[in-house]
């Protein structure tokens, strides 16, 4: 089933734009996750089990990374806007 994720990451830290830049940058090392960047937030197209996996993943990678973020997301599974 094909899912569609937005996600919005509000970092606990002065420098949040370079934290954003980096969680977007590593998001889009998935081959198989279509990844679309807008203003304030980031749009995850893909296989559901796969985006979810994807997203326990990054939230763990930027904890242990760059600390303390909060993560906003709106899922909806078996929809593609295309």
């Amino acid at each position: 089933m094909i899912t569609t994720v937005e996600i919005s990451m509000y970092p606990f830290a002065n420098h949040f734009r370079d934290l954003i830049k980096d969680f977007i940058a590593k998001l889009n090392e998935y081959d198989d996750i279509q990844v679309t960047t807008g203003p304030t937030s980031t749009i995850l197209l893909g296989d559901y089990d796969r985006v979810m996996s994807c997203l326990t993943e990054m939230m763990r990678w930027s904890h242990q990374k760059h600390g303390t973020s909060v993560f906003v997301t709106k899922i909806l599974p078996g929809y593609s806007p295309t």
